[in-house]
């Protein structure tokens, strides 16, 4: 997949399983392509999950959205049983996205890549903690591959494995001091 192809659509949302390096991708962005960088919401409102990332489409010029919306389609099954999101409300943000002229960029790996990143942060890093860790990865791996599948019907979506994407290594630096954290859109 060539970002720079992906890069022309105006709207990116970007999503892939937890440990996926977004931060680098989102840098890279804003700062070879111009986009204004934002982070979805923590907790997804409860009535309309859509809502904040409506909000966010209303943005003016090139915007790149370090998402979780399809992340609900996918984790929340996985932890909670069900999704906060339904499938018609996630064709209809699709169809959002594209109307808008985005796409969605996936983020995919191999689940041991994930897991390694994950395991490798400290905290939950013990041995039986990993095997959890491998066995929901390799779920939800499998579970955006779906979901990307579905939303290309409504979207044009791009498939990006992280390990076969190099970012100079200025962007990510920069992306290490700036931080990307909720709420905050990174300067062009």
């Amino acid at each position: 997949m060539d970002l720079h192809e992906a890069a022309r659509h105006r709207v990116l949302i970007v999503e892939g399983c937890a440990g996926a390096t977004r931060a680098g991708l989102l840098t890279w962005l804003s700062h070879r392509h111009g986009f204004a960088v934002e982070r979805s919401p923590a907790e997804l409102p409860a009535l309309d999950p859509a809502r904040p990332y409506r909000e966010l489409l209303r943005l003016a010029g090139p915007l790149a959205v370090d998402s979780g919306f399809v992340g609900e389609l996918v984790y929340g099954p996985l932890r909670r049983g069900h999704s906060r999101v339904t499938w018609i409300e996630a064709f209809d943000f699709a169809e959002t996205v594209a109307e808008r002229g985005g796409a969605f960029v996936h983020l995919a790996a191999p689940p041991p890549a994930f897991t390694e990143r994950l395991t490798g942060r400290g905290g939950t890093a013990a041995a039986a903690t990993a095997a959890g860790i491998m066995a929901e990865t390799e779920a939800a791996a499998a579970a955006y591959e779906r979901a990307f599948t579905t939303l290309a019907q409504h979207a044009p979506v791009f498939t990006v494995r992280p390990d076969a994407v190099k970012y100079p290594a200025s962007a990510v630096s920069w992306s290490s001091e700036h931080g990307l954290t909720h709420g905050r859109r990174i300067p062009r």
